[in-house]
């Protein structure tokens, strides 16, 4: 069991600033707190604007009762952890619940702008509403990472709350940002526990370096980049589900050498801090005056691997991984999306496809051209069946369309919700975004018994199976389905230990259980 050196319960539901109370839990392992964390949250519940003003008032000695004066008070809390008053962490972890928007003090939003009617402004919803409205936050992050804070923002809310502001304080500290509506069929108990409950390391830092022929060229994660140094970030708190992803682009046009005798080099140094119980260390390491107590260790672990050069394009599709190439996709639309909006990530996405298939074609001499009735026609191969790695592809890049990551505002994607996918997609390994992108549906004949792996997500699917029992992995949403045919005799509900024995299978997976 992992002892918590250092948790910060930081809660701003409806509470004035002056009011605000900090609770320290030193060296207590997360089983021994788990009824007061659970009882905690038994008293959270989403607060609209119009109740806190219906009842805000002139509390005792005038203090103003209601205001979220979130931002004040994080960044008081960022100056006691900090150096400024003597203070030292080997890690302070901070969990910031919200049940709406900052409107009191420093930091505090606008969130009139949601209520604009931008189609009668020509401006794009999307696009107004996707950056941030102050830089305070993503400046108080700056000051969390010099700090070595981690922050988590939990959100339990069903108003507009301008995460697009607050999220810098999560991923840009290495935290997590969690949206939910109601605390009614939330995850928020469940999701602290199995963040605490997790080992995890700490003040880390990340180099990547390659050979001279190529460089990277855009990193992803969340993380803190180095001001002074390039290809270098900052990780205040990471545990083994953490993924960063980069692309690389060529030095010069002249690509890499076939003929060199030095093969491409990537080399990944990583440096981080971790809490090592004394059961875990022999004698030698473990000083006298620490028998008995956990030590910090730090840790440098380098990895260089090479790689060879594709001698042609056929190379490059056969070894191709559609899991890694659709995180890289969703990387990518989510910077774009920020720059430029959502229809210019869409439209990123259209062009790649199009250009792909175009290339795929090419490279297989695949286009036929037939004189139908004096004129021409070409038939071409959109479904990659020359190369099985690409032919999940055009489905992928579907999914991701219809995905409310990049659907339009006038469809119904609430800001914040959005917000909440990308911060959550772009911390997720490719197996993990992938069910999160295009679910994974796999079929059952008894409660524990499998019948099939995996199906198309597709009606005929659950009508030509024949199985009796569906499960569906979307990672946020898990969903049990008994067909029409299923026998009588099968427990329904399904039986607790089945549902246990799903998630357990998909380590890491935030999710709730339907029926």
């Amino acid at each position: 069991m992992l002892d918590v050196r250092v948790i910060v319960g930081l809660t701003l539901l409806g509470i004035s600033v002056e009011r605000l109370f900090f609770t320290f839990y030193t060296y207590l392992q997360v089983e021994t707190c788990k009824d007061r964390i659970a009882a905690a949250l038994e008293t959270l519940r989403p607060i609209t604007s119009w109740e806190r003003s219906s009842g805000a008032a002139q509390g005792m000695d005038g203090v103003l009762m209601g205001g979220r004066g979130f931002g004040t008070a994080m960044e008081a809390l960022f100056n006691y952890l900090g150096s400024e008053f003597g203070n030292t962490f080997a890690l302070a972890r901070v969990f910031a619940f919200l049940s709406g928007p900052p409107d009191y003090g420093r930091g505090q939003l606008d969130t009139s702008r949601y209520g604009e009617q931008y189609a009668s402004k020509r401006v794009d919803a999307d696009r107004a509403l996707l950056p941030e409205q102050t830089p305070f936050y993503k400046d108080l992050a700056t000051i969390a990472v010099q700090s070595g804070v981690c922050v988590d923002v939990f959100a339990v809310t069903n108003e507009y709350t301008d995460l697009a502001s607050l999220k810098f304080l999560s991923i840009e500290s290495g935290g997590s940002l969690f949206l939910y509506s109601s605390t009614d069929d939330s995850t928020l108990p469940q999701d602290m526990f199995r963040m605490l409950n997790r080992p995890y390391a700490f003040n880390c830092v990340l180099r990547m370096r390659t050979s001279t022929e190529f460089k990277p060229l855009h990193s992803f994660g969340h993380f803190f980049p180095d001001p002074q140094y390039e290809n270098l970030q900052h990780i205040i708190c990471c545990d083994s589900y953490a993924t960063y992803a980069y692309d690389f682009d060529f030095a010069d046009n002249t690509g890499f050498s076939r003929h060199s005798g030095y093969p491409p080099v990537v080399q990944i140094a990583f440096q981080y801090t971790v809490v090592v119980p004394p059961e875990e260390l022999s004698s030698s390491e473990l000083p006298s005056s620490s028998r008995g107590k956990h030590t910090l260790q730090r840790r440098l672990r380098i990895r260089t691997m090479q790689f060879s050069a594709a001698q042609n394009i056929n190379e490059i599709y056969d070894s191709g991984d559609h899991e890694v190439v659709l995180s890289l996709l969703v990387h990518k639309v989510i910077l774009v999306s920020l720059e430029d909006g959502i229809r210019e990530g869409r439209a990123l996405l259209h062009d790649w496809l199009v250009i792909l298939t175009a290339q795929y074609n090419d490279a297989f001499n695949l286009v036929q051209y037939k004189n139908v009735n004096k004129s021409m026609s070409s038939q071409i191969d959109i479904t990659f069946s020359q190369c099985p790695q690409l032919e999940p592809l055009p489905r992928l890049v579907f999914a991701l369309l219809r995905n409310p990551l990049l659907r339009f505002h006038e469809e119904g994607v609430h800001p914040d919700y959005r917000i909440y996918l990308q911060c959550l997609f772009s911390v997720l390994e490719p197996s993990s975004l992938h069910c999160g992108i295009y679910p994974s549906l796999m079929s059952y004949s008894t409660p524990d018994k499998q019948a099939y792996p995996r199906h198309s997500l597709s009606r005929a699917a659950l009508m030509t199976s024949g199985s009796p029992i569906f499960f569906l992995d979307a990672y946020t949403t898990l969903i049990v389905f008994y067909s029409s045919t299923a026998d009588p005799s099968l427990p329904f509900p399904p039986p607790q230990d089945f549902s246990e024995g799903l998630i357990s299978d998909m380590t890491g997976t935030d999710a709730s259980i339907e029926t």
